[in-house]
């Protein structure tokens, strides 16, 4: 049995099985929703729900609270139709334009750019068209069918030869994939991954100034976003604020500083939250996107591209919005939740 779904205000209609989640049938409808972690952990797809019924499977609180279900808005991530459904979410152009493969891959390099964050080069297969958005994802599908999620860190004009994506992993130790990256895994490793996924990448149509906010490994969309900024010549105002603890956390610090030279229009504020007076430390310290609001304490004209930890991604969503004027359909986010994250308390 199959249910019709109808997305306003774009009026894209298509077809949903009734046991399958919305988004996945819109995926592979090439309909554009918003959406980022696919697990009911982020609260990125969160949609209206104006006519119909829809059931949904497990998903955390604080995706979607037992309020917010009651006053008739939707995880499209997981919640599966009951019946025909009219769905009020903005459309994301370009969001379903390239085809989603599932392809081996070959690990080309691993380089440790801190203790605790590794560098990976995957090779991608010579025969695949593989295309993407700068700020998308990958799944690697691993031997028990479990997924792990990460953002390409390279634009898809700085592929090279071969081709070849770029991963920052972060080691979370008694992580099955990290554990296994950072103490088991080589050169020349295959492995199997599916692809591109997320509606988190730059909105080239808009003229405003551009916040882009990252904390720890959330720099690797950011750093592939910049590189797009750089190919296409932008003139927008854009300033990267990357927060992490301590000086050594800051691995591409070099990039960050040499990508302001690359593109005049970038500004580069490092923001450590816990600098210990052995660094010699002379930058920002503290929160950073309460540095955002800080130097920029409106940014109604702007628009925010947020990838980092969940506390950090929420806290700077719910203040620009409410203190610095941040229309709320500006602010563009990818929440790196772990699976201890997405296995949390449930609603």
């Amino acid at each position: 049995m199959t249910f019709s779904v109808t997305i306003l205000p774009a009026g894209r209609q298509f077809e949903v099985a009734r046991d399958e989640p919305i988004l996945a049938a819109a995926i592979r409808q090439g309909i554009g929703l918003p959406y980022g972690c696919r697990d009911g952990a982020c609260g990125s797809c969160k949609s209206r729900l104006l006519e119909g019924r829809v059931l949904h499977g497990a998903h955390q609180a604080k995706a979607l609270s037992h309020a917010e279900e009651e006053a008739g808005m939707v995880l499209t991530c997981c919640g599966t139709p009951q019946s025909d459904c009219v769905i009020e979410a903005r459309s994301v152009p370009g969001a379903g334009e390239f085809p989603i493969l599932k392809m081996p891959s070959r690990i080309l390099a691993i380089e440790r750019k801190a203790p605790d964050v590794a560098v990976l080069k995957v090779q991608l297969p010579a025969n695949q068209n593989f295309q993407y958005h700068a700020g998308q994802y990958v799944e690697f599908i691993l031997r028990d069918g479990s997924r792990r999620s990460y953002s390409m860190a390279n634009a898809p004009s700085q592929l090279g030869n071969p081709p070849a994506i770029e991963l920052h992993l972060r080691h979370m130790p008694g992580g099955k994939f990290t554990d296994h990256v950072f103490t088991a895994m080589k050169e020349r490793d295959i492995l199997r991954m599916e692809g591109p996924f997320g509606s988190f990448f730059l909105r080239e149509e808009s003229t405003k100034p551009i916040v882009l906010l990252a904390s720890g490994t959330g720099f690797a969309p950011i750093k592939a976003i910049i590189e797009r900024l750089i190919e296409i010549g932008s003139t927008r105002p854009a300033v990267l604020y990357w927060g992490c603890r301590q000086r050594g956390d800051l691995y591409l610090h070099d990039w960050a500083e040499q990508a302001t030279q690359a593109l005049p229009s970038l500004r580069y504020v490092p923001v450590l939250s816990e600098a210990r007076p052995e660094d010699g430390w002379g930058g920002r310290a503290g929160f950073v996107h309460e540095a955002v609001m800080h130097d920029l304490p409106d940014l109604a004209e702007h628009q925010v591209y947020a990838c980092g930890a969940p506390v950090m991604v929420e806290s700077a969503q719910r203040d620009f919005v409410a203190r610095c004027r941040l229309p709320a359909e500006e602010f563009y986010a990818d929440a790196f939740t772990s699976e201890a994250d997405k296995h949390g308390p449930t609603a």
